[in-house]
């Protein structure tokens, strides 16, 4: 088979061609592999997947293993598989700001799959990303040496909860909260990669509260301000979006209310995250 990618900017993003994912085997696997590591956010276009498809292309990548998201869990008909809907009836975004997804498990999430079941009749409904390694490659040195040592707190409370207005004992679980260093190894690359995001993280460990709010504010503005990190994709009905959740973070645009745009996520968990 011959795969391609064209890159949709210089730092971060590729259109996938030559690819059915429907039609996974080891060849395409491993090239799948290869070309989310170096561009971090893949789109592939016409793309006719069932859940068991969706779920296998998911696979191939961190540890296998699928997660089981804290909003789902016991609420649909697959723990595996997260319907991100909204319409006239939705009082909030899922996935409105800068956030990596479910950053508050201690097992964290190595790569997301969006398959765009139906999208607004209007239009809208982007997703941008933002590449965590090169937000950290310009951070200056010295704010490189000081956060390289702290870790930080995410609480899923903060981004299901006060977020979200999401009670923990609506989903019959508490919501997880986790430690993880400000600046991780990447999984897979090695590369240094900032791991702090608006959605989760709440404080630095080891740091007075108004140290913790300051730097961390200065940080999230640093994300949202370093445009030339960025990618956004535009969706179409039957597209899939993979994006490397260590190395990336994203928002959701919610600029088509009160239209409805409806997609599934999987996700796979990857390796614990160190320094």
């Amino acid at each position: 088979m011959s795969f391609a990618l064209e890159n949709i900017t210089p730092v971060i993003g590729a259109e996938a061609q030559g690819v059915d994912l429907s039609r996974l085997d080891e060849e395409m696997s491993d090239w799948l592999r290869i070309a989310l590591a170096d561009r971090k956010v893949l789109v592939f276009r016409d793309q006719t997947l069932d859940r068991e498809a969706h779920k296998r292309a998911a696979r191939i990548f961190g540890t296998g293993v699928l997660h089981v998201h804290h909003l789902v869990r016991g609420r649909f008909d697959d723990d595996e598989v997260v319907p991100v809907h909204h319409d006239a009836q939705s009082t909030f975004n899922i996935g409105e700001g800068w956030h990596s997804d479910a950053s508050c498990d201690p097992d964290p999430i190595a790569a997301s799959l969006l398959y765009m079941r139906h999208m607004p009749e209007s239009g809208g409904g982007d997703t941008v990303f933002s590449d965590m390694h090169e937000c950290w490659r310009r951070l200056s040195e010295p704010v490189k040496s000081l956060v390289s040592e702290l870790t930080a707190r995410h609480d899923g409370g903060k981004g299901y909860g006060e977020d979200y207005g999401i009670a923990a004992d609506i989903t019959g679980h508490a919501y997880n909260q986790t430690d993880h260093p400000i600046v991780v190894d990447h999984p897979v690359t090695r590369a240094k990669t900032l791991f702090v995001n608006t959605g989760f993280t709440t404080r630095i460990n080891d740091l007075s509260a108004h140290e913790s709010r300051s730097i961390l504010d200065m940080l999230f503005r640093h994300i949202e301000q370093t445009t030339t990190a960025q990618v956004r994709v535009r969706w179409a009905p039957d597209t899939l979006v993979m994006w490397d959740n260590v190395a990336t973070q994203h928002q959701g645009v919610w600029d088509y209310f009160p239209e409805t745009r409806l997609a599934e996520r999987v996700s796979v968990i990857g390796p614990k995250l160190s320094a």
